[in-house]
């Protein structure tokens, strides 16, 4: 299983002015951008941001979660291979893989709590 770091997600209060903050102050551009509408999930904002490399910032803005660090997202070139090591390896699962608008992903918690999104791009 190779994973690689994606990105990191925050929730932010005011997209705008979070956009304008990594743009203008830590020199990232836009990315790409979404308008969530998923059935059974909260309507929000998507901002990816990036720097240089491949590593990027998700910006998100919605009225479910609370402003500040949210996860960190690693992609996998073959999600049912890692979710079974994973799983072999005693990784707390959060949520099972979940279809997407770009691929698939699943939450495992690290020993700190600390959230970690797991994605398979198409």
């Amino acid at each position: 299983m190779e994973i690689q770091v994606k990105y990191s997600t925050m929730i932010v209060n005011d997209m705008e002015e979070s956009v304008r903050f990594y743009r203008d102050v830590m020199g990232f551009t836009v990315d790409s951008t979404y308008h969530l509408t998923p059935k059974g999930a909260p309507e929000g904002d998507i901002t990816l941001m990036r720097a240089k490399g491949d590593t990027m910032i998700e910006l998100i803005k919605d009225h479910v979660n609370e402003t500040g660090f949210y996860s960190i997202g690693m992609e996998v070139d073959d999600m049912d291979t890692a979710m079974r090591e994973l799983k072999e390896k005693g990784a707390k699962i959060l949520a099972e893989p979940m279809p997407t608008s770009v691929g698939s992903c699943a939450f495992l918690e690290d020993p700190n709590g600390v959230r970690i999104c797991i994605i398979h791009h198409f």
